[in-house]
């Protein structure tokens, strides 16, 4: 057997799955590990006796957070093999942009917000993490940040629409730029969206060409918003 031919071999494997998710699996476990000692801290230094409505959705809204990166981790480190990948550079930039470059936002200078409007930020950030939580549980084993197809998922929020878990980390990403509000954030907000638009469409394509049904599930299912979009 040629080099080549071993190495396609390699790449159905679970083995090779694993190394391929273990970057993603490190950056998710330092996540958790920087975040979780700093909300015990919070937690800790808070009178939760006169704790208003503001610090309760905050510290919810973290934990909701530190919930939805376990979650991450373990998926990603039990989920199937894929059936099928996308070819091609731009898909992948995508998909990798689509992930990351909120990271941009959180290194920018928190803005000076109402309380209404900080309230309001921290809610649809915890929304928005709850529901991709959800999400990405009904996703279950088919999770991947390229295209990949691994397992047609249909029930669940995925009855409704076709990329919830995007829909998810949308809202939340909604909330976390009022947080940092400013014109470059703004920008960083857009240039996600655009990636994730482009991951969107190379992920229906990949799910097209190995699940036949997966058209007639196009048929009656919207993107991200029912009767939107």
């Amino acid at each position: 057997m040629s080099l080549a031919a071993r190495f396609e071999a390699l790449r159905g494997t679970k083995v090779y799955d694993l190394l391929a998710a273990a970057p993603l699996i490190v950056w998710y476990g330092v996540c958790f590990a920087t975040r979780f000692p700093d909300l015990v801290r919070h937690v800790m230094s808070i009178n939760w006796g006169t704790a208003d409505i503001a610090t309760i959705s905050s510290v919810a809204s973290r934990f909701a957070s530190l919930i939805f990166i376990t979650a991450i981790i373990v998926l990603l480190a039990l989920r199937r093999t894929p059936r099928a990948r996308i070819s091609g550079l731009v898909p992948r930039i995508a998909a990798v942009a689509g992930t990351y470059l909120s990271v941009g936002i959180v290194l920018l200078p928190p803005a000076e917000l109402s309380a209404s409007l900080y309230l309001t930020a921290t809610f649809l950030i915890l929304s928005g993490t709850v529901f991709a939580l959800y999400s990405a549980l009904k996703l279950g084993r088919s999770l991947s940040m390229l295209a990949e197809a691994r397992h047609l998922v249909t029930g669940g929020p995925y009855a409704l629409i076709r990329h919830p878990l995007y829909l998810g980390e949308a809202v939340a990403l909604v909330g976390l730029t009022l947080q940092f509000l400013s014109p470059l954030a703004v920008v960083i907000f857009g240039l996600q969206c655009a990636c994730q638009i482009v991951r969107i469409s190379s992920e229906e394509r990949v799910l097209a060409s190995v699940f036949p049904e997966y058209r007639n599930y196009m048929t009656h299912t919207a993107r991200l918003l029912p009767y939107i979009y």
